[in-house]
């Protein structure tokens, strides 16, 4: 039976892992308009032969595209994934704060709770993180 949870862990561990590299490409994007792997690498502290590793193995599954000077572009298959994550970090992140987490807690939980929390649970949040603007406003 450990057996089973660790492979279950490992598996979350990289689906996770993916995760946070399109939502960093998706992030350096907004930021820079321009994104490279070594972007990429400063960004997430990574070396750089990981993420020519992950950058190849996201182009072969299709998330992204890389073009003759080395710029990442997300596909839409990739945007779709980096663009969930990234509102589900942006609310998640604001909604701790908004309890009383210090900033830099609240980014690294909601780094963490972005990954795991269901898709039912994050519109829920969502729905009450609008009522909530509109009782305020």
């Amino acid at each position: 039976m450990d057996h089973i949870h660790e492979s279950v862990g490992f598996a979350m561990k990289i689906k996770e892992s993916a995760e946070n590299y399109l939502e960093t490409i998706y992030m350096l994007g907004k930021r820079n308009g321009q994104v490279r792997s070594i972007d990429v690498a400063t960004e997430l502290g990574y070396s750089k032969p990981s993420i020519s590793y992950a950058v190849k193995r996201f182009r072969e599954d299709g998330y992204l595209t890389v073009d003759s000077a080395g710029f990442l572009r997300l596909t839409p298959k990739g945007l779709e994934i980096a663009e969930r994550m990234y509102e589900r970090h942006g609310l998640l992140s604001s909604y701790l704060m908004s309890i009383g987490v210090c900033e830099a807690t609240a980014l690294e939980d909601a780094c963490r709770i972005e990954h795991v929390i269901s898709e039912e649970t994050f519109e829920r949040m969502k729905e009450a993180a609008k009522r909530r603007l509109k009782t305020t406003s």
